[in-house]
């Protein structure tokens, strides 16, 4: 082995092994009253939730989960469930920063491909594309982490 072999053998990586959807829910409950053009816009309320597991010594199956819906009660246009995965292979990274570059690092390159797959599932229920704005997975991680650790958000 060259000495450019063994530098590229101990660089950290994160790779992409595969992506997929887990489960996808789009319910247009009201069609098609919800379909009528309204003067005011709905409310859109989203959740989102980050898990991981480990699956093998460097393999970790990361899961975002996307809740949403436009409207409430008869008022209610459409709701959303996506629970979009991918597996993610993790090499010569510090044992510290492995759950944060799971949680921060892995959503952030699965999150573009959930967020198309949203806006073309309200799209395809009827309704204008809804394009979701960037998520901050690292605030959400250290809000996790409060949480875990019974503190006020913004003291860590």
């Amino acid at each position: 082995m060259t000495d450019a072999d063994l530098a590229n053998q101990a660089r950290p990586s994160l790779s992409a092994l595969g992506q997929y959807i887990k489960d996808l829910s789009f319910e247009n409950p009201n069609a098609p009253n919800s379909l009528v053009p309204r003067e005011n816009g709905p409310n859109i309320a989203i959740n989102v939730n980050v898990t991981a597991k480990q699956i093998a010594d460097t393999d970790f199956e990361v899961e975002l989960l996307l809740e949403g819906k436009a409207g409430d009660g008869v008022d209610l246009m459409f709701r959303f469930e996506l629970n979009y995965a991918g597996i993610f292979r993790v090499v010569n990274i510090p044992a510290e920063n492995i759950q944060g570059v799971i949680m921060i690092e892995c959503p952030r390159l699965l999150f573009p491909f959930a967020r198309q797959i949203i806006a073309d599932s309200v799209r395809n229920g009827g309704f204008p594309p809804l394009l979701i704005d960037p998520i901050d997975f690292t605030g959400l991680y250290q809000q996790k982490l409060s949480q875990m650790q019974g503190e006020p958000v913004g003291n860590a």
